[in-house]
């Protein structure tokens, strides 16, 4: 399969790759179900079938659904049925959902369906999987997922869509009628037989892409925390002698001695550090904003890893109540309970929030002449006419108090429905939205921080910084120009987030360095 990107993704029985949602959410790559999930899946629908035509009462089958599961629905009313609940369900509220979390889900939906346990036909699968591919993306609301039975009204906005009801965002993100997108688009809107509208929405797959989306996200924003603290240590004359490897083998953490790393390779062959290093020098240790950056930023990185396996294990579960197992049988069961992503999306935003927390803390020291080390006063060109990076650091001051309300869990919280059969939820899908707020503000803050000290590190000149800080500073000198009088500065903090979100600053230390960790 190819794309404009030339990447192509298999939806197969197994689970998809990290790299593998990212390419279908975020770069439009096409996906392809394999011969082995078809079959898979016909398979699984001919023991609904089978289950349907008898008089016993199957869940999800032929009865209601939550509370109203002891209705036992006649077969001239199941296609009703299964239309009803995507209409009824499809409830949400508020701001629409980026398009890339919107393909998320629709894709690990997919991957669920293409294990074979939920009991849909080929075609409901194929359908969705063509939308996919023309790049139609329903319309998703904030507000409507309490993260159990798992994002039911999110997925439900997508269900519509593949009957062709409601609206979506066409390839151009044009807003439109579902029926008329999916018509010029040649997509046949599905009719709903027993078992598939259930099926369709019965999964933790709106929170899971955002938990991914998140971990893509992350793991190159920590680099660009390790480059940022590298030259904060190296504007502010502090000491590279505290990231030693012995020193940090001493507390094995996997993470902190992969930040430990980073900090040396950045700083190595540093003029700058170079110039301070003799008998003389009295920074033998620094405050803890520098010196604990490894400890703070692997802890982090820690935390990430373990998410990242959870939500591996989360792309290799069928979820959807009931399930259809390989004997045939179709099971209740509580798996579409969002607790495991739920947890991990309410643990990821602490260590953003801390992270966001040091990284403003080593900003504000460069900008303070008592404890920068020779700066001049907010590193004002003229101190007292210029008011220089002042109100940036009160940028970041606001987005880390934000950080920290964002890092209050959303999965402690738990509020009853369905006339209490659905009486304890994971509120999971709250914490992956929060959680996606939360990164932007790190990212935000963390490009502050670069930004700052990058000037500090032009205005230590003659002196210079070493290769790879040095590769970042010219970097960011291609968007933002060099120190001087006071400039309006939000389109150069601007231009600074833009660099450390698509990679471009990480890529550049990189380019000296060798790839960080």
């Amino acid at each position: 399969m190819e794309t404009t990107n030339g990447v192509g993704v298999d939806v197969g029985v197994g689970p998809l790759a990290f790299d593998e949602v990212v390419a279908v959410a975020r770069h439009g790559a096409r996906v392809a179900l394999t011969d082995e999930a078809l079959k898979a899946i016909a398979t699984a629908r001919a023991h609904v079938d089978e289950l349907a035509a008898r008089p016993t009462p199957a869940y999800g089958i032929s009865t209601g659904f939550g509370a109203l599961a002891t209705r036992h629905i006649h077969e001239d009313l199941r296609a009703k049925l299964q239309l009803n609940i995507v209409r009824s369900h499809a409830a949400g509220s508020g701001p629409e959902v980026e398009a890339e979390v919107v393909r998320a889900m629709m894709l690990l939906r997919l991957s669920t369906l293409a294990t074979g346990r939920t009991g849909v036909r080929p075609v409901t699968a194929e359908t969705l999987a063509a939308l996919l591919n023309a790049g139609i993306t329903p319309v998703v609301y904030e507000y409507g997922s309490l993260g159990c039975s798992g994002d039911l009204a999110p997925l439900s906005h997508v269900a519509l869509a593949l009957i062709g009801e409601g609206e979506v965002r066409d390839a151009e993100g044009r807003l439109r009628p579902a029926a008329e997108v999916l018509a010029e688009a040649g997509i046949a809107p599905l009719n709903l037989v027993a078992k598939e509208g259930l099926a369709l929405l019965n999964g933790t797959d709106g929170m899971l892409g955002m938990l991914v989306l998140a971990i893509e996200d992350l793991r190159l924003l920590l680099k660009a925390a390790d480059v940022a603290a590298a030259m904060s240590v190296e504007a502010q004359l502090g000491t590279d002698r505290v990231f030693a490897a012995d020193l940090q083998e001493l507390r094995p953490h996997p993470g902190q001695g992969v930040s430990a790393a980073n900090l040396r390779a950045l700083l190595a062959d540093s003029a700058i550090m170079e110039s301070h290093r003799g008998p003389d020098c009295t920074r033998v240790q620094d405050a803890y904003s520098l010196r604990c950056s490894p400890q703070v930023h692997g802890a982090a990185r820690d935390t990430l890893e373990h998410a990242a396996l959870v939500a591996s294990r989360e792309l290799a579960s069928a979820v959807d109540n009931p399930v259809v197992l390989p004997d045939g049988r179709v099971e209740s069961n509580g798996n579409f309970h969002g607790a495991p992503v739920a947890y991990v999306l309410d643990f990821l935003a602490i260590p953003v929030a801390d992270v966001g927390s040091i990284s403003e803390r080593r900003t504000d020291r460069m900008l303070d002449p008592a404890r920068s080390h020779g700066l001049p006063a907010f590193l004002a060109d003229d101190p007292g006419v210029d008011s220089g990076h002042m109100i940036a650091q009160y940028t970041q001051a606001g987005i880390v108090s934000e950080l920290k309300r964002l890092a209050v869990p959303s999965s402690v919280d738990s509020i009853p429905s369905s006339a209490m059969q659905e009486d304890h939820v994971s509120m999971g899908w709250n914490g992956a939205r929060k959680l996606r707020r939360a990164v932007d503000g790190l990212t935000r803050v963390v490009a502050i921080e670069i930004l700052t000290a990058a000037r500090a590190l032009d205005l230590r000149a003659p002196l210079r910084p070493g290769p790879a800080t040095g590769a970042v500073v010219a970097a960011l000198r291609s968007r933002v120009p060099a120190p001087g009088p006071d400039r309006y500065l939000a389109p150069e903090i601007a231009a600074a987030v833009d660099l450390v979100r698509d990679g471009s600053l990480v890529a550049a230390a990189e380019s000296v360095t060798g790839p960080l960790a």
